[in-house]
């Protein structure tokens, strides 16, 4: 059997935060508004992950009036979630990721971000497909005041 989960993120963009994209620190003088460290690659994963076996939101499991989970990597966040995931039976097959930023340009760590997500999900860097782009200067993207992550996941069955 497979699953598919899909899901979204944004955060907005502001000063003395570090920007973290797919468990990577990207130099930058903006990051993002959080509770946790704002990954937006992390967070839609982890919801993409959650959704396509109908167990919730980053909410549910993580919630942002628990103190508990305040400024929590996304790195961490993102390992809970595949354990739940595992306990269920399923392994990750694909994930596909489009990431919306206007700066910095992202392409010189791309690679290094598929690692990241590849490692903390113990799967072969060809199970990651990450895209940036920009928002050609418009909207909150575009102004550079907000970043947005998009995720695709495919789950399949152990059994």
């Amino acid at each position: 059997m497979i699953r598919i989960g899909f899901a979204k993120d944004i955060h907005k963009l502001v000063a003395k935060r570090k920007l973290m994209l797919a468990g990577i620190h990207i130099p930058f003088p903006k990051g993002e508004q959080a509770h946790s460290d704002g990954d937006v690659i992390i967070h839609a994963v982890s919801e993409a992950l959650l959704g396509a076996l109908a167990l919730g939101d980053l909410g549910t499991h993580f919630p942002d009036t628990d103190s508990a989970y305040k400024n929590m990597a996304g790195k961490i966040i993102l390992s809970r979630v595949y354990t739940l995931i595992k306990k269920k039976g399923y392994y990750i097959q694909n994930i596909d990721i489009s990431v919306e930023l206007e700066k910095p340009k992202l392409a010189k760590y791309i690679n290094k971000m598929r690692q990241s997500l590849a490692d903390i999900l113990k799967i072969k860097l060809s199970q990651v497909s990450i895209k940036a782009s920009t928002n050609e200067g418009l909207g909150e993207v575009g102004h550079a005041q907000a970043v947005i992550a998009n995720a695709i996941v495919l789950l399949k069955s152990e059994k």
